[in-house]
This record gives C-alpha cells, structure tokens and sequence, in this order.
C-alpha cells in the first residue's frame, strides 16, 4: 500500500471483514486486502475534497443546471368512453377487459 494512502482516515481489515459479513460475501484474504486498499484510496480522495478551500464561492442545490420540464397544466377536452375504447383489445358494458393476474 503506498504511503500517500495512509492517513487519520482508514479503514482497518476488521472492519472490511465486518462489511463483507454484513453484506453476505464470500471474500478470500486477498480480496479482503484489495477491497481495504481500494476503501482506503477513496477515502483518501474524500480527504483531498474535504481540504478544498471553497470560502466565497455561492451554495448550489444541484451539480448541473436543472430545468422544470413538465408540460403547463392547461385543462382540455378528454376522450369520451367510445374513444377511450376504441383500442382496447376487449372490453365489456363500456369497461376495459384485462387478463387476470391474481387468481384465487
């Protein structure tokens, strides 16, 4: 494991050990190293995010531009029953037949 890995901030195998548990993986001891050392050089990346001097630059709610995409909601005319129906493969007494999915 290289030395710009190391810091306060580290995961011991224990705790690899534990999470592998918890999440019911099979890992052999090298896989265990390797998932420590990958964790550890995340965590190493949020250290370096954590040390960012951000002072003076404004909040953002989101990461990239939002915009609202919804359509305007203006009342207008609706299909009558008829219309409604014309498509549908079955229908009975003006009511849409669906295949049963629930049986009893």
């Amino acid at each position: 494991m290289s030395e710009a890995i190391i810091n306060l901030m580290s995961i011991s195998m224990d705790e690899v050990r534990n999470v592998a548990q918890l999440a019911r993986l099979e890992l052999s001891e090298s896989e265990l190293m390797s998932f420590q050392t990958q964790l550890n050089s995340l965590l190493g990346h949020f250290e370096d995010i954590q040390n960012l001097d951000v002072t003076g630059l404004p909040a953002k709610p989101h990461a990239v531009a939002m915009q609202n995409v919804f359509a305007a909601d203006k009342a207008h005319k609706s299909l009558n029953r008829d219309e409604a129906l014309a498509n549908s493969a079955e229908t009975k007494a003006g009511l849409f037949i669906v295949p049963t999915i629930i049986e009893e």
